[in-house]
């Protein structure tokens, strides 16, 4: 035995002590008394025989809930020499408490078995009185049996299962609310990520136009050029502070998720001749040109899901700005494609070369922002240096994003 265990039959629970207690003063009242639930079944047994019984089944009510098998077997025994020698009621009825206790506090298999037997052992104490005495009288050996055994065990058996029940459901309880914690958890880790990818999206392309006019306004000794560079410098200030308040009205804007207020606020393909045209205003003094091919079909009626278009207006946005900030001299082409029942296809090459060093600082997280949105529509996205089309031509960066679109057909 355990060091642990020895300590928990050491220390009975204080309610099983107040049970003894009260039995055992119970009983010498009852004795005192003269007071016995039936007349001895053997004579030869002294009278003070009970007393012992009483003080052994006292015992075993200090075992109810640390050992109930164990105390279930010492009132077994206690309970048949108390009948033997004209017992006492108050050992009796700590018997009943101790079935009780052995379904209730028992491990299962005592759980199950104790009500069978107790059953089985009201049958034969019914059965073999009657046909051995031949007295109907004798039925009243198998109800007493009956109400004893049967009556404890299976009020143990029901108060059992209600606390099964209970414990299952305040176990589940406990796993739905861990659940709805970490469905919380990642509504908010979703919401981060996708705020934050937006306000890379936005902010980024005004901030890097504007890092690379400042640099160039400090190193070119040129009025004329200073001024057209403070201008680019302004113009970006002033359209990054409007996309930022935009998305910050967006934000507290509880009134209205996801209705008038979001659509209008949200970028679509229709402003890709703006967002070149801003580019070729940014990318002005690096030696960029940037060309859109549109080939997708017109005349169907129809227009993309908000979510595609917003991905896709992203996407471009996003390589317009790496562009502007590594690649060399020379054209960035951007072309989309989509026809009726195919994917919006998504292509944007620029110069690739080895420079020194961007000319606006980046961290990377442009492209895993990239990737995240084409991820989230279930797409596929490629970014990578690759070999010119044609020959004599350079490497090229080249991004590529292949976006599930249906339509939806327009509100007339």
């Amino acid at each position: 035995m355990s060091a642990r265990r020895f300590a928990a039959l050491a220390r009975p629970h204080r309610d099983d002590v107040r049970i003894a207690v009260c039995g055992l003063l119970g009983g010498l009242l009852l004795w005192g008394l003269g007071l016995r639930s039936s007349p001895p079944l053997l004579s030869g047994l002294p009278s003070w025989s009970v007393l012992v019984t009483l003080t052994v089944m006292s015992g075993t009510e200090l075992l109810r809930r640390t050992a109930p098998r164990a105390a279930l077997g010492l009132a077994t025994v206690a309970i048949t020499l108390d009948v033997c020698a004209g017992g006492l009621i108050a050992t009796i009825v700590m018997f009943t408490d101790i079935v009780y206790a052995a379904v209730l506090y028992g491990p299962p298999a005592t759980a199950r078995r104790v009500p069978v037997v107790s059953v089985l052992l009201t049958v034969v104490a019914t059965l073999v009185p009657v046909s051995v005495l031949h007295d109907p009288q004798a039925l009243l050996i198998g109800i007493g049996v009956g109400v004893i055994t049967i009556g404890p065990a299976w009020t143990g058996v029901i108060i059992r299962e209600h606390r099964n029940a209970a414990r299952a459901a305040r176990l589940e309880a406990e796993q739905t609310a861990l659940l709805a914690e970490m469905d919380r958890t990642q509504a908010i880790t979703a919401e981060r990520t996708r705020m934050a990818r937006e306000l890379h999206d936005m902010v980024a392309n005004h901030l890097s136009a504007i890092a690379i006019h400042s640099t160039a306004a400090q190193a070119i000794d040129d009025p004329a050029a200073t001024r057209e560079a403070l201008g680019v410098i302004r113009e970006n200030s002033v359209q990054g502070l409007a996309e930022m308040r935009r998305l910050i009205g967006l934000l507290r804007d509880a009134k209205d998720p996801g209705g008038a207020a979001e659509a209008q606020a949200t970028p679509s393909l229709d402003g890709l001749d703006a967002l070149l045209a801003q580019a070729r205003v940014n990318g002005a003094g690096s030696g960029l040109t940037f060309t859109l091919t549109d080939d997708r079909a017109d005349g169907s009626g129809a227009r993309l899901p908000a979510p595609v278009e917003l991905a896709a207006y992203r996407i471009v946005q996003e390589s317009l700005t790496n562009a502007l900030k590594h690649a060399a001299p020379g054209e960035v082409a951007v072309r989309i494609a989509h026809g009726p029942g195919d994917p919006l296809t998504l292509r944007v090459t620029s110069p690739f070369g080895d420079r020194p060093g961007p000319r606006a600082p980046g961290s990377g997280a442009g492209l895993i922002g990239m990737r995240e949105r084409v991820a989230l529509l279930g797409g596929r996205f490629e970014a990578g240096p690759e070999d010119g089309g044609g020959p004599g031509d350079g490497k090229v960066w080249r991004v590529r994003a292949t976006l599930p679109a249906r339509e939806e057909e327009e509100e007339r």
